[in-house]
């Protein structure tokens, strides 16, 4: 959590430069830069910068913020170079930025090494206008090209040349509506053109190396948050609180990225294509969302210990998790799907261990839906509770329910389909050797199993006395479906510890 709230708040202060988002306005030079003076404070940050006024406009030069970095993690420094706010003469702001101006980052933890980084942030046809009223505002922007690259780093005063890392992105166009007030909030949109990236590094302690280089069609944003006006980032959960809270939504074009990987001497190497995909998060005082999609999804690897090159795809894969972060006296709904569609591999893996093609080849599915209700009895967000659950000393919540809403599994042939629920008695931890009692039960389908053992055995794959054990456990926990290579199955748990498979009690 301290990494998320670190990053968090060092983005609120690169973001006025990458996108005009985190600058706050009136349709006055100074009213601009003190209203962004005030966003910046309210995220804790010290702030100091030498100012100038020459006619209409109004130049900041040396600034320096400084922030106590959350639970306790030491201090982050950033400085800045010198930018500008324009009067336009009609109600309106121009910001404006040098194209070529260094940024410093310094972080000196309570534990741990102190690091200084320097990096440069390059950006061609910048700019930003204002419009608007003190408590409605409006950021129109525009970028024809913005590069940002490590320049130097700096490890307990003495200089690491870890290689080359940067990351480039063409023809950007968006907008940020902000409303004031004690809760302040916005909303946002970006649009980009070709994202490029290179991280071509190596550790200076042994030979290992990385590099990945990539490049997608575009990149876009929308979403909108909220913020308090006074936000402690060290109480991150006073914040949620107060009424912080973010969504929003990426949206990534085809594209794809070349990668190898060195560890000593042993190289691995690949590419990897993609059809697009999205990034959906949220975060308020009752949840924590995220959710991921990608679709025709390719990967080939070769070298280090692969005795052979390894291709796969996938036209779909994601996934989704909400979770709740606040403690509450009431159940909270919490949720985790997983689908990874038509995965399929390449002849060449197949005929390893089915060179004579036994096996159907059709692409594999694996896809999960659960749900459930918990009791939350920390606030996740919060730093001391999170180490009282470390040492032992609580729990961080009740599981109450839990759904399997479904489950379908395609391999090889057969399929695995099932349903169910269960609820869990947490004052009972006793007749279930320490975890919370639980009442329902599942159904379960199975499809072609029979046939694929039989497959198994005819490949040399699986004994037949192997064979013979599973179908005998099949036995004892399913029964014959109507239709032909079918076997059900209804697992049910009762109140008073028993367990049962359709009807049979076996526990």
């Amino acid at each position: 959590m301290a990494q998320w709230k670190t990053a968090a708040t060092s983005a609120a202060a690169i973001s006025i430069f990458m996108t005009g988002s985190a600058a706050y306005a009136d349709v006055t030079a100074e009213q601009v830069w003190q209203d962004w003076q005030d966003y910046m404070a309210g995220f804790g940050y010290q702030m100091a910068a030498d100012e100038s006024v020459s006619g209409d406009v109004l130049k900041v030069d040396n600034l320096v913020m400084t922030l106590e970095a959350p639970d306790n993690q030491g201090t982050i420094t950033m400085s800045l170079g010198q930018f500008s706010f324009t009067d336009m003469g009609d109600g309106t702001v121009s910001m404006s930025i040098p194209s070529e101006m260094p940024l410093m980052l310094s972080m000196d933890p309570a534990e741990g090494e102190a690091v200084d980084a320097k990096i440069d942030y390059n950006t061609t046809g910048y700019s930003v206008i204002i419009s608007g009223d003190p408590d409605d505002m409006t950021y129109n922007y525009a970028v024809a090209q913005m590069e940002i690259a490590l320049a130097e780093l700096v490890v307990d005063g003495e200089k690491v040349d870890l290689g080359q890392i940067d990351l480039a992105i063409a023809d950007i166009t968006g907008s940020s509506n902000i409303k004031g007030g004690d809760l302040r909030t916005t909303k946002q949109r970006l649009n980009s053109g070709p994202v490029t990236f290179n991280l071509n590094v190596a550790n200076p302690e042994d030979d290992n190396k990385a590099n990945i280089s990539g490049n997608y069609d575009s990149l876009s944003f929308e979403g909108s948050g909220s913020f308090p006006k006074d936000m402690d980032t060290n109480q991150m959960a006073e914040m949620l609180k107060a009424g912080f809270a973010f969504d929003g939504t990426f949206n990534l074009g085809k594209g794809g990225a070349d990668f190898s990987f060195d560890e000593a001497g042993q190289v691995v190497q690949g590419n990897s294509l993609t059809g697009g995909g999205t990034f959906d998060m949220a975060l308020n005082d009752g949840q924590m969302k995220y959710t991921g999609a990608a679709r025709d999804y390719q990967i080939n690897i070769s070298g280090g210990e692969l005795p052979f090159p390894v291709e796969m795809a996938m036209q779909a894969a994601g996934f989704n998790l909400m979770i709740p972060v606040s403690s509450s006296d009431e159940e909270q709904d919490f949720a985790f799907g997983l689908n990874l569609g038509d995965f399929e591999m390449s002849d060449m893996i197949w005929g390893i261990f089915d060179p004579g093609a036994q096996l159907p080849r059709d692409p594999a599915t694996i896809a999960l839906d659960l749900s459930g209700k918990v009791k939350m009895l920390i606030d996740l967000m919060d730093f001391d509770a999170r180490e009282a659950v470390k040492r032992g000393e609580t729990v961080p919540g009740e599981l109450n329910a839990l759904d399997l809403n479904s489950l379908r599994i395609n391999l090889a042939g057969t399929e695995l389909t099932g349903e169910g629920g269960f609820t869990f008695d947490n004052t009972d931890t006793a007749t279930f050797g320490g975890m919370p009692a639980p009442t329902g039960g599942v159904d379960l389908k199975l499809v072609g199993g029979n046939g694929l053992l039989d497959k198994l055995v005819a490949m040399g794959l699986l004994p037949e006395d192997q064979a013979m054990s599973a179908r005998m456990m099949m036995g004892v926990f399913a029964v014959p479906g109507q239709e032909e290579d079918t076997l059900t199955s209804k697992i049910e748990v009762t109140g008073d510890g028993q367990v049962k498979a359709n009807g049979q009690r076996i526990r």
